[in-house]
């Protein structure tokens, strides 16, 4: 039995976590969500998805900490075990992903349940949600993406304050440290991710792939080798995306006042 629903709305994937209660993620969890995003990379016809969780109390508590301690999951060298394709969740490690995903946050967001949300593209959570880091108590650490992404997303301070003391952050706060892109009241959070979805999936796919490849390949250079990376890296999306129908055909379109048919291509 799989814990992680997927399905397809047009050409967006809505992937759904369903384990009660916490949405606990063991290495099979794992594992599914990973196909999960293998499937939106390599289907031609999936240009987004959006990730949340079923209910409205909580998006994911992380690890199944049940499985850990039963010796199901490994704590040392965890990550050299199998979590499936993407690493942790399918989305911590996943560096082949371009497809760009919303994350929906219905509810809690804790430890690893924080570090998948912050390996997705867009974040939308409604109004009650918050975000929590308490592995330091545990006698561990968020190393599955919080220690690497958070001093990169709010303040330094801000970010270690929540390792360290393991207080929570509110939806409010962290839209206003732009950790979240908009805070939306519950009963219309699932509109506006599908609206975004629809948005986006309404792009030139080649053009909108290339954003996150190109980000991901200039992340952390300085401005100068950021120009020369785009130039001369490798980078195979992009150069596809210059020399594509899309692009033309979007040129052709602006000039003849009409919507573009775009083909991936």
């Amino acid at each position: 039995m799989s814990f992680v629903e997927v399905a397809r709305r047009g050409r967006v994937l809505e992937v759904t976590l369903n384990r009660p209660k916490v949405n606990a993620i063991d290495r099979a969890m794992s594992q599914d969500m990973g196909r999960a995003f293998a499937l939106l990379r390599d289907d031609p016809e999936l240009r987004c998805a959006i990730l949340t969780g079923a209910g409205e109390r909580i998006f994911s508590a992380g690890w199944d900490l049940k499985a850990l301690n039963q010796g199901d999951m490994a704590l040392t060298n965890w990550w050299e075990e199998d979590y499936g394709e993407g690493g942790f969740a399918g989305l911590t490690e996943n560096w082949r992903l371009n497809k760009p995903v919303i994350c929906a946050l219905n509810g809690l967001a804790i430890g690893g349940g924080f570090e998948i949300a912050m390996s997705c593209d867009l974040i939308l959570a409604a109004d009650h949600v918050e975000f929590g880091l308490p592995e330091m108590p545990l006698g561990i650490v968020p190393d599955a993406g919080a220690l690497q992404r958070l001093p990169r997303l709010i303040p330094r301070n801000i970010a270690t304050e929540m390792f360290l003391m393991g207080r929570r952050m509110g939806a409010a706060e962290a839209a206003h440290y732009g950790l979240v892109n908009r805070v939306v009241p519950q009963a219309d959070l699932m509109d506006v991710a599908r609206d975004w979805a629809d948005r986006i999936a309404a792009a030139a796919p080649l053009a909108m792939q290339s954003v996150k490849e190109v980000e991901r390949a200039i992340q952390g250079l300085p401005l100068e080798r950021a120009f020369a990376a785009m130039r001369s890296g490798d980078l195979p999306v992009y150069r596809a995306m210059l020399s594509s129908d899309d692009a033309r055909e979007g040129v052709a379109a602006f000039v003849a006042k009409r919507q573009p048919d775009f083909r991936g291509r």
